[in-house]
């Protein structure tokens, strides 16, 4: 592991997706000049639209940060900076980089718990009442480099995944800030049981009626929960639980829906191809008049 300076002042920044800007434009309002953005490449964000920069991009180039696509040539930036801040990159960083820069990885979970690439959606659908963020010496093994600091927060019982996301971003910026000014030092090995964060999939999304409405509500609240009616797949985006219902699981009465402990009560929904409506808006349009079941 590649020490860090006695004095950090000028910093190559890894970071692709919306929450890494605001830690880049924290260092960059603290003083810190960033030398180097390296990010994913342009990607379509959109079915139908044209590659579009990452969000790291476009906040690099109004900063007036020089961009790459290439994690090689941090390498090349190395003589020029005094480490790296590491962000959401998304790609593994090899050991031509590590060798050459002491590397900090801001992570969104309180390590060793949910290492990997979904910590925040993974606390979620766990039930974890408590995360935070971690600042970790970055080493070639996923997540597991040792701790320079850590915060704790709750995590509210209806909180949903753009919810907390902000906070542990705004979170992580002062701390960030901190440990740097006074120069990364004695990190300290993570200690507890490992869990890990896998990617979120589809699979991960879907509603089964015949689980507890509160694990269903914590699928909710991730933004992207689906299930199908008569073969048509649409998303629920917001719900409540009702810890006292009768009905059988999947089936909707009113706008709520049985599951195998408690209603979930629908709030927002959206169909295929249309915009996010009240659930009520939806059972109109799509003219349920009686009860009906979803999951098929």
């Amino acid at each position: 592991m590649t020490p860090w300076p006695a004095t950090v002042r000028r910093l190559v920044y890894f970071g692709t997706p919306e929450l890494a800007v605001a830690p880049l434009r924290a260092l960059c309002d603290a003083g810190f000049e960033v030398t180097l953005a390296v990010t994913g490449p342009d990607r379509r964000r959109r079915r139908r639209g044209a590659a579009e920069p990452s969000a790291v991009s476009r906040a690099a180039a109004e900063l007036g940060i020089l961009v790459t696509y290439r994690s090689e040539d941090a390498v090349g930036a190395a003589a020029d900076a005094d480490g790296a801040v590491v962000v959401a990159y998304g790609r593994l960083i090899g050991t031509d980089v590590l060798d050459v820069l002491p590397a900090l990885n801001v992570h969104f979970s309180l390590l060793p718990r949910w290492r990997g690439a979904a910590p925040m959606e993974r606390a979620i659908l766990a039930g974890d009442t408590t995360t935070g963020v971690s600042l970790m010496a970055l080493t070639e093994t996923l997540d597991a480099g040792p701790l320079y600091a850590q915060a704790a927060t709750p995590i509210g019982p209806a909180e949903t995944l753009v919810e907390l996301r902000e906070r542990l971003v705004d979170l992580s910026c002062p701390l960030l800030v901190e440990l740097l000014q006074g120069g990364p030092r004695n990190p300290v090995a993570q200690e507890g049981e490992v869990t890990w964060a896998a990617k979120i999939g589809e699979d991960d999304l879907r509603l089964d009626w015949d689980r507890p409405a509160a694990e269903l509500h914590r699928q909710i609240r991730l933004g992207r929960a689906w299930t199908t009616l008569a073969g048509e797949r649409f998303r629920i985006l917001g719900g409540t639980v009702e810890a006292v219902h009768e009905g059988p699981p999947g089936l909707l009465q009113g706008l709520v829906v049985g599951t195998a402990s408690g209603g979930l009560r629908l709030e927002v929904v959206q169909a295929a191809g249309r915009k996010p409506v009240p659930a009520d808006d939806w059972r109109r349009g799509a003219r349920l008049d009686g009860a009906c079941l979803l999951g098929t």
